[in-house]
């Protein structure tokens, strides 16, 4: 059996995990995250991209480049999350289905924190679990077929 594929990505300022705000982000590093999204793949059978970006414009490039090589993309925008169309437009450009990650709860911050661009193109949403929250993500999409989508999903 072929393993699924799937692209995680994480959008701009996680490459300051584990520094920056850390009493509302952790203190996991983004090196760290990835690990253990590896070691968790490797227990799941799936292969898996790892990309990180601060330019919209990169992040944009990576998703098209995915278009017919995953099965899933597993994303944290950032704050990329509340402002960019244009990321929505590739996302859904894609045809790949997608589950949202943040590490803090996005619906109990500032007002603006919110607003998902995405939300609603997406199978699920894990959000306020710290890195728990990507390896739930991982974990829907190495489950089944999320091609589906299912409510967006707010885990706490």
């Amino acid at each position: 059996m072929r393993k699924k594929r799937i692209l995680i990505i994480h959008g701009p300022n996680l490459n300051l995990l584990g520094s920056r705000e850390p009493d509302i982000y952790g203190r996991d590093t983004l090196k760290s995250l990835n690990r253990l999204l590896e070691r968790r793949a490797r227990e799941l059978n799936v292969r898996l991209g790892i990309y990180q970006s601060n330019h919209e414009g990169r992040l944009i490039d990576r998703i098209h480049r995915s278009k017919g090589r995953v099965s899933g993309i597993l994303i944290n925008p950032g704050g990329l999350t509340h402002t960019s169309v244009v990321l929505r437009d590739a996302l859904t450009g894609v045809n790949i289905p997608v589950v949202e990650v943040h590490l803090s709860d996005i619906e109990s911050r500032e007002p603006f924190r919110s607003v998902s661009m995405i939300a609603d193109l997406c199978a699920a949403r894990f959000s306020g679990m710290g890195v728990g929250s990507y390896l739930k993500g991982l974990e829907f999409l190495a489950a089944g077929d999320p091609a589906k989508p299912a409510d967006c999903l707010k885990s706490l």
